[in-house]
């Protein structure tokens, strides 16, 4: 690489080096100082641990918007005060795919030209990031949702503690392998076996945010027999409770006549959830982790692996992760309503 500082420039980075506290903002001179002198982007990388694209980008933003110069202590926008809360505005309505397509939007709304690297930065300085939006049931309830989570705290507030508030679902684990993200060095194209068995569990479970316990049991099928069968389950894990409190979904069993006079008959509580409405049931949450211990880009020689695994995860390995994961597993309400 050759030289493409001027020497005014490269005594300007150097100073500003030496006076920089902020060790991010010390690297990105260092790379560009570093590349100026011809060294190739693996080398700089690999003596100042970061990522090679990293100070791919660090040496390309400086090259194209000077994102280092010294008489701003950054690169300028390009776009007015105005022109910047009217884009950000527009970005936060509209998902764009690709930068160079936020380009061509600023090019022809107000006539400014940006390089793809100098709308990254822009995004990055904006408070934007490249991620996957999150998908909302698209018949929820705002409304409905608060609700709920007003009724809740009352019932949390009011409940005394030999009465245990539980939150109940039913999980279906199936032996086909989930492929998920994971770290893999790069230049590697990882391959994971894949099987796409129909084998699968049908778990009922509740979980108790307070102790953070958990009652999980196999059926054959979910359905009514097995809601009433879940319920003498639970009242046995609790025998001494005068009255279980359980929040659910209304799906057809939790809400059947055989359920509610079984539930009646145990002084069993029912608190049912508003429809479309998982983001209120932390034990959703609890099912995410146990894929991760179990099942992400796991592959099942047979379904005896399969059922051991899971049956691990509950009989051993949650008790000994559970108190650590209260602050993924909790009740802070994640409150969802028509986008």
């Amino acid at each position: 690489m050759k030289q493409f500082l001027l020497d005014t420039e490269r005594q300007e980075l150097l100073t500003l080096h030496r006076s920089e506290k902020n060790r991010r903002n010390a690297d990105r001179i260092k790379a560009v100082l570093l590349a100026d002198k011809g060294w190739g982007c693996k080398k700089i990388s690999e003596v100042l641990l970061i990522d090679e694209n990293t100070v791919k980008r660090h040496i390309t933003e400086f090259k194209n918007d000077k994102k280092l110069k010294i008489s701003s202590g950054g690169g300028t926008s390009k776009l007015n005060e105005d022109q910047t809360k009217e884009l950000s505005s527009h970005l936060e309505n509209n998902t764009y795919l690709k930068v160079i397509d936020i380009c061509s939007y600023v090019k022809e709304k107000y006539g400014v030209t940006y390089t793809v690297a100098g709308i990254d930065s822009w995004l990055q300085k904006n408070g934007f990031s490249y991620k996957k939006p999150q998908p909302v049931p698209a018949k929820a309830d705002p409304l409905q949702q608060k609700d709920f989570v007003e009724k809740y705290k009352t019932l949390k507030e009011t409940t005394p503690n030999d009465e245990p508030i539980v939150f109940l679902d039913a999980v279906h684990p199936t032996m086909a392998t989930k492929i998920t993200h994971g770290w893999i060095k790069k230049g590697i194209n990882k391959v994971i076996a894949t099987t796409a068995s129909r084998t699968r569990l049908n778990i009922l479970g509740a979980i108790n945010l307070k102790t953070m316990r958990i009652e999980v049991k196999s059926y054959k099928t979910i359905d009514s027999e097995s809601m009433c069968d879940y319920l003498n389950f639970l009242k046995i894990a609790y025998p001494t409770a005068p009255k279980i409190h359980i929040i659910l979904d209304q799906g057809p069993y939790n809400k059947s006549k055989v359920t509610a006079e079984a539930a009646k008959k145990l002084n069993i509580e029912l608190h049912f959830l508003p429809t479309y409405s998982p983001n209120l049931n932390p034990i959703e949450r609890l099912w995410k982790v146990m894929n991760e211990f179990t099942r992400n880009n796991v592959f099942f020689k047979s379904s005896g692996n399969f059922k051991e695994a899971i049956e691990v995860f509950f009989d051993k390995t949650w008790d000994s992760i559970s108190m650590g994961m209260t602050s993924r597993i909790n009740d802070n309400f994640q409150m969802f309503g028509n986008p």
